[in-house]
């Protein structure tokens, strides 16, 4: 998605060149480049316009839902505003590293200001998940002017990762499919999470979400899948069924359900 739009905000930090443009009813986030790294409807604010944030979701289908979310990459705020009106007994945690990012989301995309259920942190994303753990699910989107933030695809940072969740948490990593390193990136989750991971494709071409699991799932039947998908879909308005499809298409499976 190029700049084919009106740019209303501009903010130079040491980190980022923090862009923000409009056009056709839609605002956009840009990080050093015109890629697109958030957006919101202005009808609808507290809505996933982007597919792949839709997709990070998709976790919900195969776990209970979390009571403790950490985000790790703030962009426009879009999964905190989501979670933050849609799953009120959820508690959330975003953590970004650029004080620009962080105001932009506030004063351009109706992010709520911080209260007991929410808590931007302004901070390094790879540092806070070796200190703070407990999490039900780690929501990672690390890009900075179009590509993977190396310090968030690690192996190293993968297993703090693994570390940092409950029991029965989930990490969910937001990948490039055609990144030339996407294979790596994808073996390490894998060996941080024993093998215990799922992957589903955004509906736009492109990106690619990766689930690791502390533990093995406890929905992966088909049934179990398709009526859990119903059940979201009505509560959460997110194209559940949809992504059962594609959990089919991408991962090793048999008639009765993922294998």
């Amino acid at each position: 998605m190029r700049f084919f739009k009106r740019r209303i905000h501009k903010a130079v930090s040491d980190l980022d060149t923090v862009e923000i443009s409009e056009q056709d009813g839609v605002r956009f986030l840009h990080l050093g480049n015109d890629t697109v790294q958030s957006a919101m409807r202005l009808s609808d604010p507290n809505g996933l316009e982007l597919s792949y944030t839709r997709a990070m979701l998709g976790f919900l289908l195969l776990v209970a839902p979390p009571e403790r979310v950490l985000m790790l990459g703030l962009g426009g705020g879009s999964l905190a505003k989501f979670l933050y009106h849609r799953m009120h007994a959820t508690k959330l945690t975003a953590v970004e590293i650029n004080s620009q990012v962080i105001a932009a989301a506030r004063s351009f995309f109706q992010l709520p200001a911080d209260d007991e259920r929410l808590q931007v942190v302004h901070g390094d994303a790879a540092s806070y998940v070796v200190e703070h753990l407990g999490w039900d699910a780690i929501l990672l989107d690390g890009f900075d002017s179009g590509c993977q933030v190396e310090s968030l695809a690690t192996q190293d940072f993968y297993d703090h990762c693994a570390m940092a969740l409950t029991q029965q948490g989930v990490l969910s990593v937001n990948l490039w499919g055609s990144d030339p390193n996407f294979d790596v990136y994808l073996k390490r989750i894998e060996t941080a999470f024993d093998g215990r991971i799922l992957c589903l494709p955004a509906e736009r071409r492109g990106n690619i979400i990766v689930f690791g699991f502390a533990s093995k799932p406890r929905h992966t039947g088909w049934e179990a899948l398709r009526n859990r998908a119903e059940r979201l879909q009505t509560d959460l308005g997110l194209e559940f069924t949809h992504f059962v499809e594609g959990l089919r298409v991408m991962n090793a499976h048999d008639h009765k359900g993922l294998a």
